[in-house]
Parts: structure tokens; C-alpha cells; sequence
């Protein structure tokens, strides 16, 4: 199931008045296009899918991916609560900054707190929210079989077995869906379930949403 939430006036392209056929350039007023949803929703493999399809039809976009972000803000990351609120507050920034240079962004990043993302849409002239929605299930699952890398690997099951027994990971910070709640944007552009999508199917719904109500091509 997709969804596609109400938006304010002027975002999509049939609000604007602008002409699919022309659209317009998302580099000459900054455009920002956050990935978010629970780790294993899937949301960087179609960040990548994406990404790889604007570079096909001549984008030329910027991809903040805030696993990569956090070792560059945080050499020797601790995962704590204070070094989480700090690096997203750093990675707002770096998007802010690029849109206002007329970039086109994507982000990649959990971002659990609804604020978090606030702090970007109410900054730059065109954000939207693209929310990867699957199950904590389905997420567990995806994880286990994740290998360790710029996550840890069955870091749910990690988590769990710390809230049940108290036993310490090293490394291990607070995981969404397990020890914090992801809080949900009602108003996020598009919200993709992807319990059951194969990438293909589900990087191509998203593609297409954004060329054709994000970007007006």
C-alpha cells in the first residue's frame, strides 16, 4: 500500500502550475528529500535505487546518509542520547546549507523524533518526507541477516536481550523500536508499507512519486 499525504499548496507540481513536461529544476530553489523509518524498513537500499535513478536522468544530488555522517562528526562514536541529538542537529545543518546553495539533497537517517525532521522541513524552500514503513517484525528479520558493517549486526536482537537482562553491548546506543518509539510524521509526503516489496518494486514507487510530484519531470 502507498500513501500520499496532504501537502501544503505550492510542493507538488499540479498545486505550482508547473508543466510535467518542462518541470522544473529542484537545483535553482534547494530540495531536500529525507529517507526515514525504522533500521531494516529498507530505507537506504531504496535511498540507493533512488539515487542511482536522478543520476540516470542528469540530477546531480547529494547524499547524506547519517551512518556515514555520525563517524565524521564522531570519529569514536558512544551511540549516547546527547551525541544522537548532536549529530542529527549537525546533519540539519549540512542539508540546510546545501539547499540554500540550491542543491538537491537526500537524506538518509532514522531521525526517531518528529522534531529532528522538523528542523529541516521548516528551513529549506522544498522538503518532503518519504517514510519506509514495515513491521518491528519484518524489520528484526532484515536485520538478522544484515552483516556487521556501519551497523551493528542483529542489533535488535541486541537491544532485546539488554532491556530483558541488562547485559552491555559495547557500542550498542539506543535502538528505535526497541528502547524509543519512531514518532510518525502524519503530514510525510509519501509513507511506502514495504513488508512485502521487492527493492525493484519498491524503489521504482518511490522513483516515480518524486519525479513526478517532487521534481516535475
Amino acid at each position: 500500500m502507498q500513501t500520499i499525504a496532504a501537502v501544503a499548496p505550492g510542493l507538488f507540481c499540479a498545486a505550482s502550475g508547473l508543466n510535467g513536461n518542462t518541470g522544473r529544476d529542484p537545483q535553482q530553489s534547494g530540495t531536500v528529500i529525507w529517507f526515514t523509518g525504522l533500521p531494516g524498513c529498507g530505507k537506504s537500499s531504496i535511498c540507493d535505487f533512488v539515487l542511482s535513478m536522478l543520476r540516470d536522468k542528469g540530477f546531480d544530488p547529494v547524499l547524506l546518509r547519517m551512518d556515514d555522517r555520525r563517524k565524521q562528526y564522531f570519529p569514536r562514536p558512544e551511540y549516547t542520547r546527547e551525541e544522537r541529538e548532536k549529530a542529527y542537529g549537525l546533519f540539519a545543518r549540512e542539508a540546510v546549507e546545501y539547499a540554500r546553495q540550491g542543491r538537491l539533497v537526500l537524506m538518509d537517517a532514522t531521525a526517531p523524533r518528529l522534531e529532528m525532521r522538523k528542523r529541516v522541513r521548516d528551513r529549506v524552500p522544498v522538503f518532503a518526507e518519504i517514510h519506509i514503513y514495515c513491521t518491528l517484525d519484518t524489520a528484526m528479520h532484515r536485520e538478522r541477516s544484515r552483516p556487521g558493517g556501519q551497523v551493528m549486526a542483529e542489533l535488535y536482537d541486541k537491544a532485546l536481550e539488554r532491556k530483558k537482562t541488562g547485559r552491555d553491548f559495547p557500542g550498542l546506543g539506543m535502538v528505535i523500536g526497541v528502547d524509543q518509539e519512531f514518532e510518525v510524521d502524519p503530514e510525510a509526503e509519501m509513507t511506502l508499507e514495504n513488508d512485502h516489496l521487492s527493492l525493484q518494486e519498491a524503489g521504482q514507487k518511490v522513483s516515480n512519486f518524486i519525479l513526478e510530484n517532487i521534481l516535475c519531470k
